[in-house]
């Protein structure tokens, strides 16, 4: 089995925003970005040009440039292309041999082409931090809040967010800065990332970003 055939849905509007259970605010100053799997494998499955994979590119654009004006880490994860089966391991088993040899399949979309001082993390799980040095990268950076945005919702987001808070690292799950196979998966993964941690919008986890400078350096 490979990637499903994706069809055009809206992202979820505001009102249909699951309310989180904790109350945790966003800092710059404790806070990184990751950008999960935004490769041209994954990207290209969604109808270009249509909802949701244009409001997808745009938020996540507009997060990685507050972040890197706000000095805030940007991580990029990335599927390694040409996994051989020992190494696949079940993914193989659900998901099929993962991303070919095809030129450009494995690089991150040229929107969001990763810019000298960000990290990219090879990322052979669907949780980014799984035989990753995500852990340690934040930590060694004292950044205990991780941004999460990225492909796909109930996969890899959900379940990085999951193992975030196993580890008291914040997780913030963009709402409208991550995308997936259908509407029903989307809203059903922003349910249980609402469960682990904050499920947000671009739009108020900018301002929430803002303020909060603005309050640091009156």
């Amino acid at each position: 089995m490979g990637l499903p055939a994706i069809g055009s849905y809206p992202m979820p509007e505001r009102s249909a925003i699951p309310r989180s259970q904790v109350s945790w605010r966003i800092d710059p100053a404790r806070a990184a970005l990751l950008v999960h799997d935004m490769q041209n494998h994954f990207v290209r499955a969604f109808p270009a040009g249509r909802a949701p994979v244009v409001e997808l590119v745009d938020n996540i654009a507009a997060l990685r440039e507050l972040a890197d004006t706000l000095d805030m880490p940007v991580v990029f994860s990335a599927e390694p292309a040409g996994q051989p089966p020992a190494q696949r391991g079940l993914v193989g088993d659900m998901w099929g041999p993962g991303i070919g040899d095809e030129p450009d399949a494995a690089a991150i979309i040229a929107p969001l082409t990763p810019r000298p001082g960000e990290h990219l993390l090879a990322n052979v799980r669907h949780n980014a931090f799984l035989r990753s040095h995500l852990g340690r990268l934040l930590r060694s950076q004292n950044r205990d809040q991780l941004i999460i945005c990225g492909v796909h919702a109930h996969l890899g987001v959900l379940l990085t967010a999951a193992d975030a808070f196993m580890n008291d690292i914040q997780p913030f799950v963009v709402a409208d800065a991550v995308a997936d196979f259908s509407a029903e998966e989307h809203s059903l993964a922003l349910r249980w990332a609402a469960r682990t941690g904050v499920v947000c919008t671009t739009d108020g986890l900018l301002r929430a970003l803002l303020l909060h400078r603005e309050r640091r350096n009156a």
